[in-house]
């Protein structure tokens, strides 16, 4: 009994560990076709998430591929980044072994990108800070109007306007120094902005837009999507 039990340990802890070596091989020819099909400056991360691997490779269907793009693999700006969700991947295993695959059906693909706020500030030029502040966002600068150097603080809401996102500067204030209202209104208008949010990959259609700790979170969605190439 003890020896079968041994025997059982160990063949259980190789298909573990074949289905882990399977699971990595996976991810990097997931990454390749990845860049092949989206057009990407480089491989991206891939998890392949679910365990075992193995029966969702023999069945040909997979639950949740999960994408992680740099600004560099993405063409972007240093501060762009995104994190990409292929929900219901369906890869018949007899296509990949007789290489074969023409095209990938996907179900759900959900996105995320995410825009710094060092990128964002980087728009408005000067000495412009953004941060996070509630639901929407403070944004410090120092304007000129009329004359005036006047050193900025704003409350703004950032909403999505089809590929821009767009921050609306509301109420501006110039902290203990005496501006007239018009200068500051005036400064408030200057600080709105739109950033044109570049396409992204698997047919992603932007949904919504919010603050998040390390920038502004553009999120996006695609259905029925089918990878070619």
């Amino acid at each position: 009994m003890k020896v079968l039990l041994v025997l059982l340990v160990l063949l259980l802890g190789g298909v573990v560990v074949a289905d882990r070596v399977g699971v990595r091989i996976a991810e990097d020819k997931v990454a390749q076709r990845i860049v092949e099909r989206a057009g990407l400056a480089g491989p991206p991360a891939v998890d392949i998430t679910g365990f075992p691997f193995l029966t969702q490779a023999v069945s040909g269907r997979y639950t949740d591929v999960r994408v992680s793009l740099t600004a560099d693999q993405l063409g972007q700006p240093a501060g762009t980044q995104a994190q990409v969700s292929l929900r219901g991947v369906r890869l018949p295993l007899s296509d990949v072994l007789s290489g074969s695959v023409q095209e990938v059906p996907v179900d759900r693909v959900d996105g995320t990108a995410t825009l710094s706020y060092d990128l964002l500030a980087e728009q408005l030029g000067g000495d412009t800070t953004l941060a996070p502040a509630g639901g929407g966002l403070r944004i410090t600068r120092t304007v000129s109007v009329l004359g005036f150097d006047v050193p900025v603080t704003a409350a703004g809401t950032v909403s999505l306007d089809g590929q821009d996102v767009v921050i609306d500067v509301q109420q501006a204030s110039a902290a203990d120094l005496d501006v007239p209202g018009f200068v500051l209104d005036r400064a408030a208008d200057l600080l709105d902005f739109r950033y044109p949010v570049p396409a992204l990959p698997f047919g992603l259609q932007l949904t919504s837009v919010d603050p998040g700790r390390d920038g502004v979170q553009v999120r996006a969605h695609a259905a029925g999507t089918v990878l070619r190439g």
